[in-house]
């Protein structure tokens, strides 16, 4: 039995390691780096594997990675506090100023996506042989589509930008996934049949509602009292301390009481990011805050992205699911040009957006640890292998190809 000391002894050092050799040799951005660098070493030892069954080596490494529950290591430990890291930085003038934008493409053109990516995939897979319900391929869309904030975040720190598009892809990301979370749940429940007789139009939008507003007010709410807490003291240990209490405690009451923990989390960092530096916390306090977030940010970041890579040491793909998954790339592609170019064309007359934008921000459009969490958690069944398949392929691309090259799409644009 590998306990939970051996697990991470294991990451860290393979994070630190990997860190080391891109930084020094490759120099590829960090988190695409150890990503590469993982995939690469799963794909030599499953040829290992292949080639020498008793080998020992690719046997403990997979054990290992069998006792790490991927889903509920990013959904209820790092995602927390990575959403909380990048929202305290968010510039909050700019957000208001982009705010109906930003709202737009994290509500409807995510509901748009799935749409699109779900009955796109739902198609191909008929063409393919492959027999999946159109539940479960608008369960791949609505799992495929949000951009995620922390490769976004991550990308973004390697493109030159302007502030007005850096904030509508920020913003964008970080709203949009508890969407995305709120919406594949809902679709899960259809798809196995809990409470589908219940399920209509109205009522999921209802439940969107409610489960994305209350995240919002509860992390508004929290984030307040936490500011309040920070102001009346002048300690950076305690106050460093209460940001934690902030992520981990606003996180927490959110999934009990039915709510979008990311949202919360979202709300929350927002409201200290804004109010917390000019009115709470001393110079002094203000470096610790952010050295603190931004070794965790760092840290976090490396571990989700190297176990991306590792995943592949556990997982087996048919090779039909493997021809659909090379569809569901062009079609993820569609999906995310069709939902950025509808507020372009509704909001024309603001003269807030620009057509011109359209490619980098499709371009630009992310996948990460969330949506390979989410096809994680589905329950056993036919479709999960096709899913899991076309959710790598996805993700993989727009890290590495869409990622590395967003930077020659900035500057052409």
């Amino acid at each position: 039995m590998i306990s939970i000391l051996d697990i991470s002894a294991l990451l860290l050092v393979l994070s630190a390691l990997f860190g080391w050799l891109n930084h020094r040799f490759i120099h590829l951005p960090h988190a695409t780096g150890l990503l590469l660098m993982g995939l690469l070493s799963s794909l030599v030892l499953v040829g290992i594997e292949a080639m020498f069954p008793n080998e020992l080596l690719y046997d403990e490494l997979a054990r290992a990675l069998r006792q790490i529950d991927f889903t509920q290591v990013v959904m209820d430990g790092m995602l927390a506090f990575l959403l909380f890291a990048g929202a305290i930085n968010l510039n909050v003038r700019l957000l208001r100023s982009r705010a109906w934008q930003i709202a737009f493409l994290a509500l409807v053109g995510t509901v748009i996506s799935t749409a699109i990516v779900g009955i796109g995939f739902w198609w191909a897979a008929g063409i393919a042989g492959l027999s999946i319900p159109l539940a479960w391929a608008l369960l791949f869309g609505a799992l495929i589509s949000p951009t995620d904030p922390v490769a976004v975040l991550n990308v973004l720190k390697n493109v030159s930008v302007p502030d007005d598009v850096q904030i509508e892809m920020q913003g964008e990301a970080l709203f949009n996934d508890g969407v995305g979370v709120v919406l594949f749940t809902l679709l899960l429940g259809f798809a196995t049949g809990m409470g589908a007789e219940d399920f209509t139009v109205a009522s999921a939008f209802e439940r969107l509602a409610v489960e994305a507003g209350g995240g919002i007010t509860l992390g508004l709410v929290a984030g307040y009292v936490a500011y309040r807490a920070m102001r009346a003291i002048d300690d950076f240990a305690v106050e460093v301390l209460i940001t934690l209490a902030l992520v981990a405690g606003t996180y927490a009451v959110a999934q009990k009481l039915g709510l979008s923990g990311p949202l919360a989390v979202v709300a929350a960092g927002i409201v200290i990011g804004d109010l917390a530096p000019r009115k709470a916390m001393s110079n002094r306090t203000q470096g610790y805050v952010s050295a603190l977030w931004t070794l965790i940010d760092e840290v976090l970041n490396s571990v989700l992205f190297l176990l991306i890579g590792l995943e592949v040491i556990i997982l087996r793909f048919e090779p039909t699911a493997m021809i659909l998954a090379l569809a569901a790339v062009p079609l993820a592609l569609a999906a995310r040009l069709v939902a950025v170019s509808t507020p372009v064309l509704l909001f024309r007359w603001t003269g807030s957006l620009s057509a011109r934008n359209i490619p980098f921000l499709t371009w630009a459009g992310v996948r990460g640890g969330i949506s390979v969490a989410l096809a994680l958690s589905l329950p056993d069944d036919p479709a999960k292998s096709p899913i899991l398949a076309a959710t790598y392929a996805v993700v993989l691309f727009t890290i590495v190809v869409q990622g590395l090259s967003l930077g020659m799409v900035a500057r052409r644009i």
